[in-house]
């Protein structure tokens, strides 16, 4: 018998070996294959499952399943009042509600207290969290999660006296820049020659910044040249480091740029040819009005306008179930953009001109306490054509006289509404509040009390007040007028418990600057009995089967 050489036997061997091994190579490879295949299905389908999905809907549980998404906290404010944490999520991840996480203080002993609020910034993929100060100030907060304890690495923290929060690119490509710091005058330009624009992910890297002129420089409102790279990449910085965006700040020259928080986008629609899609819009800014805003915005509804911005500052009320019985039930076309900087009415304001501009040929900018007037009982569209037809077509701005109300005998608050309850004001009328055609003001948006500066070549006109008035429902009940007193978002008009500007027209008279009420509160203010208003509402609105009003459930 031949012998089969020790070498072949050995490589037999090793091929018997080889072979089988490779069989379950095969095998994975298309199993692995086919894992692949139904993952993407499966991910398809998740995608095509969250269509149309709030997810901040679901509680923090549902998040943490498995494994934590890759949430991270990337800019910490602090406020004279409160924390500010900005916690960046992944795209189509369920989202923290604020029952589901704690704000967490980094002491010896790590203590922790539920946040004021929890909101959702959509367009930037993350979410504010409004968290107690506590004492002794600066001290580190981060984030825990209920109930798995799990917690956040600490972001940079930014103080709010001095730092760039907001930031858009115009469409003439110019960065407008919102920031807090330079203390600049209300009303007035500022030479731009003195300050720089600066663009990075790192603003305190000299070496890695862009830098452009400052076009005009006025209150806490900064037009920026934007650097052709920008332009190209709004959201991200060319550098080393991709993930990061970009941030922009402004310095006075010789002088180290201010803290930013601010990414600018092009989140402003293109000028389109043709009518404006609302004749008639309104912004305002609110703090915990929601039990007021159901009455305001049907009333004006009924009278003429047509599209709504509310920018809520810091609301703990629920403003956001009001804005959603409002739009869905009652269809009226008003959205919630969420504003968190605190004593910043002016800029919100001009944030929220921008916003109106392409869609809004008219915008009044007014409070929830301020109520248009028509003592013709014509609508404010026919009053707007009016105008526009019987006047130049420079006419920009419709100044509109203000009447202040008092408390007319009341101590509660109406449960008929503001406009039902209040009906004795001064004789006088102080001060007005304007309607504008956005693309008409001036490139600075220098605004204050609610007036605007307008473009060269525009004009305003005041309005006969037998044609429009406003009825300012400025000094209610004391419950309400005390809210007033403790919290004023405008920048360039004293706190009333400030001991300046004593004789400015925003103050209540006599009442100085402490929130200790009158004996004789409920009877200031009154000089003459004004029931115009009143009894057009009560025509337009009260139900001839109950006497309610629509908004009156809500008050009571």
């Amino acid at each position: 018998m031949a012998q089969i050489p020790v070498f072949n036997m050995k490589h037999r061997k090793k091929r018997t070996v080889l072979a089988a091994i490779q069989i379950p190579r095969r095998f994975l490879f298309w199993c692995t294959l086919l894992l692949v295949c139904f993952a993407g299905f499966t991910f398809s389908s998740v995608r095509l499952l969250f269509r149309g999905f709030h997810p901040w809907r679901l509680a923090a549980k549902t998040a943490i399943s498995g494994v934590l998404p890759e949430f991270s906290i990337i800019e910490t404010v602090e406020f004279p009042d409160e924390t500010l944490v900005f916690l960046k999520y992944p795209p189509l991840t369920p989202l923290f509600t604020k029952h589901g996480i704690d704000c967490l203080y980094l002491t010896p002993n790590n203590s922790s207290q539920s946040p004021h609020s929890v909101e959702n910034d959509e367009f930037f993929s993350q979410q504010i969290i409004r968290c107690p100060l506590i004492k002794p100030r600066g001290m580190l907060t981060s984030l825990s999660v209920k109930p798995t304890g799990h917690t956040f690495p600490i972001g940079p923290t930014r103080r709010w006296h001095s730092l760039a929060y907001e930031a858009m690119i115009d469409h003439d490509n110019t960065t407008i820049v919102f920031v807090k710091g330079f203390n600049l005058r209300g009303g007035k330009q500022s030479d731009p020659s003195k300050f720089k624009c600066v663009y990075g992910w790192d603003i305190k890297k000299p070496k890695l910044l862009l830098q452009s002129d400052v076009i005009s420089i006025a209150q806490e409102i900064v037009r920026c040249e934007t650097p052709l790279s920008i332009l190209n990449s709004p959201q991200r910085f060319i550098s080393s480091n991709m993930n990061q965006p970009i941030k922009i700040s402004v310095r006075m020259v010789g002088k180290e740029p201010l803290e930013s928080i601010a990414s600018p986008k092009r989140r402003l629609q293109l000028n389109l040819p043709g009518e404006k899609q609302h004749q008639m819009c309104v912004c305002t800014m609110l703090r915990n009005q929601a039990s007021f805003l159901q009455e305001w915005i049907m009333y004006h509804s009924k009278i003429g306008v047509q599209r709504w911005f509310i920018y809520d500052n810091n609301s703990l009320d629920d403003i956001e179930d009001v804005v959603k019985v409002l739009s869905v039930d009652q269809k009226i076309n008003v959205t919630r953009h969420v504003w968190p900087w605190i004593k910043t009415q002016e800029a919100g304001f001009a944030h929220c001109a921008l916003r109106a501009r392409d869609v809004c040929e008219w915008v009044g900018f007014m409070d929830v306490d301020e109520f248009f007037h028509l003592p013709t009982r014509l609508s404010l569209l026919v009053i707007l054509r009016n105008q526009s037809q019987n006047s130049n077509s420079n006419v920009a701005e419709l100044r509109v006289s203000c009447h202040n109300f008092g408390p007319s005998s009341l101590k509660h608050v109406p449960t008929q509404g503001v406009t039902m309850g209040y009906n004795c004001r001064m004789i006088a009328p102080e001060r007005h509040k304007s309607i504008v055609k956005p693309e008409a003001l001036n490139s600075t948006l220098i605004n204050v009390v609610h007036h605007f500066h307008l473009k060269s070549g525009f004009k305003y006109a005041n309005m006969d007040r037998n044609v429009m008035v406003i009825n300012h429902y400025k000094y209610q009940v004391w419950d309400v007028f005390k809210e007033k007193f403790y919290r004023r978002v405008a920048t360039y008009v004293s706190d009333w418990q400030q001991d300046r500007n004593i004789e400015s027209k925003d103050r209540a008279p006599g009442l100085g600057t402490r929130a200790v009420e009158p004996l004789d509160w409920s009877s200031r203010f009154c000089e003459v009995i004004d029931t115009g208003l009143r009894d057009r509402v009560a025509e337009m609105f009260t139900d001839p089967n109950t006497g309610n009003l629509p908004w009156q459930k809500s008050l009571t």
